[in-house]
């Protein structure tokens, strides 16, 4: 089978793991049971190698996909020649609770027959352990078992399976009325359960499935011009957030390309600290405190394991382990020949200055907005800022983690600026003890030097690295963590330029790789679409509310049939890199409540 466009999916999930679904039914990547396992389905890798789990009918038509109202259950329409056929797949909310492990995780698909008669094939093959374990297919009258040396899944059918090279195969025809359902599970080891013992009715976890999401929603406070995108991205959000910790992943993918055939490839299925003060903000002003409070707790639990240096890792497990080293899969071919495929993320080990500052924004807003943090939280947190008063000016590997070496990198002084100035903020509004004189000279010491040094005065802007010609989209941040004013001149040329040489029709790029200093990497890369969301907001709290309002519609257009979005994205429109990106969705939540306020309050005083 050929590769689908990376935008051509849509993703269920049961806040343990997410399977991503074709638009011709096939789940072409999953991860049992957790995010961050091994892939049980991975065809999206290898077309080959990879496994997938299909449902389809046996000869080509239309198809469309939809998610239904304020859920995350996603219906897959087949426009056939012979009838009019619908796919309905979800994975059941079993637990939505801190420390509870579900002994049961299951993908359920429910296929009905609206008009006509239609002949479908059902291809099920597993391939554990990104396909190095060998496993064996038993089929039983009520379906068949998939056993490997580390894990067992069974699906439960409701047709006769037949075993074929390792996987299950059926051929069945279904009339207009008629509605069938199959049950994939996976037990925990410990569990007494016959992984094929009859299940719950599908139609119970349905409804149970679409209660729950409909009920969580309902505590979205966002009412806006853009509420129905805003819903999906917060609906997102949830999907990649890992239940028994709260940590939410950056990415549920891993090695999905940032240009086709390129080595840009990275495993995406761990959680940031840099993503803290957006992801808090974000889920904050949407009114979801239970979320916002429980990655908090994640957050707070890092700052109590720092390394031997007094430093945090860039990015965790989970669950909040330590990362080990990055694995490449040598025999996978990657998404279209894209190689190489990585597991783990060896960006893990680096130095990057600019994470601070986000988890102290994070925890100033969670003070803020949220509850007030712990006298032993602020503890961890004065070790941090004195890490960063004796570290702020070493050189590091940046926000774009760059692999060409460290470097002097604007965005990296600005967020140690933001770590100080949130320290010392929270000190005063709390009275906690603080070295308040030294936090307070560091801090003023590093704005005078990026404005120093990483403004460029005859290109009128800042710029990426000290001293340097190369723009870079992260300057856009500026006004939004309290840096600049967003009127301030040098930010309104700044804006300038970087619409003038990293846009291109409302898309962004990070930085141009031909003219910044190398980043260790060849081959392109698409515009980041963050960073079109963060041009949105910065136009948007300069005042300039036309050209934001026109590129926020633009950016909307550019997501997928269900509202979703990769990391990146093509100057054709096709999207790349990790799928869907949990920054991404941020970004936009963002800049649609910051530009829907600022419109509503334009609105009030022209009129």
């Amino acid at each position: 089978m050929a590769y689908k466009s990376i935008g051509d999916y849509g993703v269920i999930g049961d806040l343990h793991t997410v399977a991503l679904v074709g638009k011709d039914g096939s789940i072409d990547w999953c991860c049992f049971p957790r995010f961050d396992s091994p892939s049980l389905f991975g065809a999206l890798l290898d077309d080959q190698r990879g496994g997938r789990f299909r449902i389809a009918p046996l000869d080509d038509g239309k198809r469309q996909q939809l998610y239904l109202p304020e859920t995350n259950v996603l219906l897959t329409r087949f426009l056939h020649h012979d009838g009019v056929a619908e796919l309905t797949d979800f994975m059941p909310i079993e637990c939505d609770e801190p420390g509870v492990r579900p002994k049961r995780h299951q993908i359920i698909r429910i296929l009905s027959v609206v008009r006509g008669k239609i002949r479908f094939r059902l291809e099920c093959r597993p391939a554990f352990n990104f396909g190095r374990d060998a496993h064996r297919v038993t089929v039983h009258p009520q379906g068949a078992r998939f056993q490997s040396s580390s894990m067992a899944v069974g699906l439960v059918s409701p047709v006769p399976l037949t075993t074929v090279n390792g996987g299950a195969e059926a051929e069945f025809t279904l009339a207009a009325g008629q509605r069938i359902s199959f049950f994939l599970e996976h037990m925990e080891a410990d569990s007494a359960e016959d992984l094929l013992a009859a299940p719950q009715a599908a139609e119970a976890a349905f409804h149970d499935t679409v209660h729950f999401w409909r009920k969580w929603l309902a505590q979205c406070r966002y009412v806006g011009r853009w509420r129905e995108m805003v819903q999906r991205s917060a609906l997102t959000l949830k999907l990649l957030t890992y239940a028994p910790s709260g940590a939410i992943v950056a990415a549920p993918t891993t090695s999905l390309p940032e240009a086709i055939g390129g080595v840009r490839n990275w495993d995406y299925r761990y959680t940031w600290i840099r993503d803290a003060a957006f992801t808090l903000y974000a889920l904050l002003r949407l009114g979801f405190s239970k979320e916002a409070g429980r990655f908090m707790q994640w957050l707070e639990a890092r700052c109590h394991d720092l390394n031997a240096d007094g430093s945090l890792q860039v990015l965790y497990g989970i669950d909040g382990r330590r990362l080990g080293s990055e694995e490449v899969l040598l025999d996978w071919d990657g998404y279209m020949g894209s190689k190489p495929v990585r597991v783990g993320n060896g960006a893990a080990n680096q130095r990057q200055l600019d994470m601070y500052g986000a988890l102290m924004d994070a925890a100033y807003l969670y003070n803020k907005h949220g509850s007030p943090i712990s006298y032993d939280s602020w503890v961890g947190l004065s070790r941090l800022l004195e890490y960063v008063c004796a570290n702020w000016d070493q050189p590091d590997e940046g926000i774009w983690e760059v692999r060409g070496g460290p470097r002097q990198f604007v965005f990296s002084k600005v967020m140690c600026w933001v770590a100080l100035d949130r320290g010392i903020r929270l000190a005063d509004k709390r009275g906690f003890p603080a070295d308040r004189a030294k936090w307070t000279d560091v801090r003023d010491r590093i704005y005078r030097e990026v404005m120093s040094r990483g403004w460029n005065r005859e290109l009128a802007s800042f710029v990426q690295e000290y001293d340097g010609k190369a723009l870079d989209a992260s300057a856009l941040v500026m006004p939004l963590v309290f840096f600049l004013s967003p009127t301030d001149p040098r930010m309104n040329t700044t804006l300038d330029r970087v619409q003038s040489r990293l846009v291109s029709d409302a898309l962004v790029f990070r930085y141009l790789p031909e003219e910044a200093a190398p980043d260790g990497l060849s081959g392109e890369e698409g515009t980041f679409t963050l960073c079109s969301f963060w041009l949105v907001e910065a136009l948007t709290r300069a005042g300039r509310l036309e050209e934001a309002r026109l590129m926020f519609e633009k950016i909307l257009s550019y997501a997928n049939h269900l509202g979703l979005y990769a990391e990146e994205l093509s100057l054709t429109g096709e999207h790349l890199g990790n799928f869907p990106q949990a920054f991404a969705h941020i970004g936009l939540i963002s800049a649609a409540y910051n530009l829907d306020r600022a419109l509503g309050s334009h609105r009030a005083t022209v009129s």
